[in-house]
């Protein structure tokens, strides 16, 4: 496992922990070479998905992307790792009962506005304008009318 701080590959597992009834391991480790601690979580596939890119390539679905997605929108935002992981266990589950070999990146990103729109707003609207390709401030307004919307409808 390399560390996402030097780059190194040696590491050592410092705790291991079973998640999500047992479908998924967390692993702390902590690097020997630069001895900074960081989690990986390792979960069973049990299907490869293709995922559809909007210009039809065609690549392996990769949670990871998902997860570096969100840590980005939910930058100095009160949202925790944990968190983040618990999203992106629910968006592949969505995915891995819902599909069978191939999903558009579309329906991807739309999963995980869903579940980001609950966990925090505002990192919901950052992802949705990258994810939706926002290119002026009228669609970042008619994302907070709709928003504001919801949260009406909710009250």
């Amino acid at each position: 496992m390399k560390c996402p701080f030097c780059g190194e590959d040696e590491d050592k597992v410092v705790d291991t922990r079973s998640r999500d009834d047992g479908k998924a391991i967390r692993r702390r480790r902590q690097c020997l070479k630069c001895e900074r601690r960081f989690i990986t979580i390792e979960i069973v596939e049990d299907k490869t998905i293709s995922v559809i890119k909007s210009d039809n390539r065609h690549e392996p679905f990769d949670a990871q992307k998902i997860i570096r997605g969100i840590q980005i929108a939910c930058i100095k935002r009160p949202v925790s790792i944990d968190q983040i992981e618990k999203l992106v266990l629910k968006v592949e589950s969505e995915i891995q009962s819902g599909f069978q070999k191939e999903i558009e990146s579309r329906v991807i990103g739309e999963l995980v506005s869903k579940y980001l729109r609950d966990l925090d707003e505002i990192a919901y609207v950052r992802f949705a304008s990258v994810y939706r390709k926002f290119e002026d401030k009228k669609e970042f307004e008619k994302e907070l009318k709709q928003l504001k919307d919801i949260n009406k409808n909710k009250n």
